[in-house]
């Protein structure tokens, strides 16, 4: 099972999915680091992406994904997955991936995105992405988590939710008897 941490910037995308990942024992991949420097000089530069240059990042995350799916791993990855259609290039009809948004206020995750440091989306770039979010739809078979809790506490809701998801019998029995898992 592959498992896709959405959202916008500053949602907790990389905190939650490699606790999440930890948790789990799976491989874990920031997707912003498949960015061409191109898009994060762009995005340093408080310019948003456009669809044409999100969409060779786009192909590199499906691809990593499906080199995973081919060796049997699973493994928890983050994109901000923003639209559909950059969730349909990803993820597509592929039932061993799991779509899991990560949903907060304009307001905390401003809050949020001030606080951090040496990251290169500025705070600026935060109505962009709200404005180009298109949260999924009840046909993405999405887990929706809102982010006003602590990391470790959004990870294990999360680890609870993918109990309930079709999985391999051995991915299931780990979850299920995970101790700190109520």
């Amino acid at each position: 099972m592959i498992v896709v941490v959405m959202g916008v910037s500053g949602c907790g995308k990389t905190t939650v999915s490699a606790l999440l990942a930890a948790t789990l024992g799976w491989r874990y991949r920031e997707g912003d680091d498949l960015h061409p420097p191109a898009n994060v000089e762009k995005m340093r530069g408080g310019t948003p992406l456009t669809d044409a240059d999100r969409l060779p990042w786009l192909r590199k995350i499906a691809a990593e994904i499906a080199d995973w799916l081919a060796r049997g791993e699973s493994g928890v990855l983050t994109c901000s997955a923003l639209k559909r259609s950059y969730r349909d290039i990803i993820i597509g009809d592929r039932p061993d991936v799991a779509l899991v948004y990560l949903r907060g206020s304009h307001d905390l995750i401003a809050r949020r995105m001030a606080a951090r440091h040496e990251h290169f989306m500025p705070t600026a770039l935060l109505a962009s992405q709200f404005a180009t979010l298109q949260e999924p739809t009840p046909d993405e078979r999405p887990i929706v988590i809102d982010v006003d809790g602590p990391p470790g506490d959004i990870a294990d809701r999360i680890a609870r939710e993918l109990q309930f998801r079709s999985c391999d019998g051995d991915t299931a029995s780990r979850l299920r008897h995970r101790p700190e898992i109520p």
